[in-house]
């Protein structure tokens, strides 16, 4: 794909296949039997969706730190490098039927559910017609299984493991998955939700995505033990990944959905990346500064962007049919943004702040679920 070298990670901007690693990235598929035969089912149509959806999620990235530089917005989470952590597991769900708790690096599974890409861009603008009416950055819709997130970290879990108890009590083959990221493992709250979850045997994917660092704090900072060891606290079967592996993602997850399915949940996926940039956009500086420049350096040699490119042209995709759903989707994303721009005005009363679901002594009256 095009790199933007005034937005892109400064080791994607002259991004070039390691021979190496696209090998790598063959034979990984082909380890586990369970997990090739997920990714041959896949025909060209498959993958080049998988594609679109990769590059919306990249561009939607590069789309807010646009913003960011030309001051439209202050700063921006962004998901750079761990795209394929959210692409792949969210492809490995029934998207009419299940539903997804993102956090912020997750954004990408918004559009995937089927939310607008320009009500993401509208979040960021606190607008009134955005899908939160101005209240919060952090955007779901309901009505296409999407969980608006908070900022705590870890209480999705406990959330997830009430959708999903909903899910077995009234016997639906639905599957509720969020994910959790190292830092968000050491809470109470995620505890709580977790071992909720293994005891009532529920049908929810906790995708544990580990970028290595929580806000500030190295993985080895705050945990003693590998983040693979978590599942096996709490009694839940596992599969790991590579998370810079989009394909290796979406098929640890589609066994995952099959056992929660199979009434064997809840699994724990735990996929291993690297977060390329800060904790937002206003302070990379200091998060590069918190490892060696080499891991920079390795991470970025893996661009989960740039690998599955090359893996898709060894199976015998053309570089112009790459190129030609890249020009697509890059003119979807920009159009997106800026639909998103012309409400920039319209910002909520001060009145709206107030939820519409509560009644007047702060009583929840309801959130409705999509029901199938």
């Amino acid at each position: 794909m095009k790199r933007y070298p005034a937005y892109d990670p400064p080791e994607y901007v002259d991004w070039q296949a390691d021979p190496e690693l696209v090998n790598r990235y063959r034979t990984r598929i082909e380890e586990t039997p369970e997990r090739k035969r997920e990714v041959e089912a896949l025909d060209e149509e498959a993958l080049l969706r998988l594609y679109r959806d990769l590059l919306r999620t990249r561009l939607l990235d590069i789309g807010l730190k646009r913003w960011v530089r030309q001051g439209v917005i202050s700063k921006a989470w962004l998901g750079t490098g761990e795209e394929a952590v959210t692409v792949g597991s969210v492809f490995a769900l029934r998207r009419d039927e299940d539903v997804v708790y993102p956090m912020i690096r997750n954004a990408g599974a918004c559009h995937m559910m089927g939310m607008e890409i320009a009500d993401v861009f509208r979040g960021y603008l606190a607008t009134v017609d955005s899908p939160n009416g101005g209240r919060d950055l952090h955007v779901g819709d309901l009505a296409k299984g999407v969980i608006q997130p908070v900022s705590q970290m870890g209480t999705n879990a406990p959330v997830m493991a009430g959708v999903a108890l909903g899910f077995k009590q009234r016997g639906e083959d639905r599957v509720a998955l969020t994910w959790i990221g190292d830092g968000a493992t050491r809470t109470g709250v995620c505890h709580e939700g977790v071992n909720f979850a293994a005891v009532q045997d529920l049908p929810v994917i906790y995708v544990l995505q580990n970028n290595q660092v929580a806000l500030g704090t190295r993985l080895n900072q705050h945990s003693r033990a590998p983040m693979s060891a978590f599942p096996e606290m709490y009694g839940i079967p596992s599969e790991e990944c590579d998370g810079n592996h989009i394909l290796d993602v979406y098929a640890a997850t589609a066994l995952a959905a099959r056992r929660c399915r199979a009434g064997e949940g809840p699994v724990v996926v735990v996929a291993h990346t690297f977060r390329m940039g800060g904790h937002a956009t206003h302070d990379e500086r200091e998060a590069r500064d918190t490892f060696p420049e080499e891991l920079f350096t390795e991470w970025g040699r893996r661009d989960p962007v740039g690998l599955f490119e090359a893996y898709l042209e060894e199976e015998g995709l053309k570089r112009t049919v790459l190129e030609e759903v890249e020009r697509e989707v890059t003119e979807e994303v920009e159009a997106a943004a800026e639909a998103a721009r012309e409400s920039l005005d319209r910002q909520p009363a001060p009145e709206d702040a107030l939820y519409e679901g509560f009644t007047e002594g702060g009583t929840l009256l309801s959130l409705d679920l999509r029901p199938v």
